[in-house]
């Protein structure tokens, strides 16, 4: 039998750190996973309008920078869900 993650995804539950409660925890954990899709999708989209002829370098770069907040945006949730450990 395998366990299933809060998403059944066959990842483990989702342990929540001091203070936060399960909910909590897997609200992150949702909002991480939507985050992740939306970092997938611009790079696709970056990736797609680098190769074509003429393309508007201010969109890219924007659509680069949007990317790059997304990354810091799931990095700051993913470290929300890891326990701080005492020293």
């Amino acid at each position: 039998m395998r366990l299933l993650g809060c998403f059944g995804d066959g990842q483990p539950p989702i342990r929540p750190m001091d203070g936060m409660s399960t909910l909590d925890a897997e609200a992150v954990a949702r909002r991480i996973v939507e985050l992740q899709v939306e970092h997938r999708d611009l790079d696709d989209a970056i990736s797609r309008l680098s190769i074509q002829s003429g393309v508007d370098e201010l969109q890219l770069r924007r659509l680069k920078k949007r990317k790059l907040l997304l990354k810091d945006q799931i990095l700051r949730l993913e470290s929300e869900l890891i326990p701080d450990l005492n020293a």
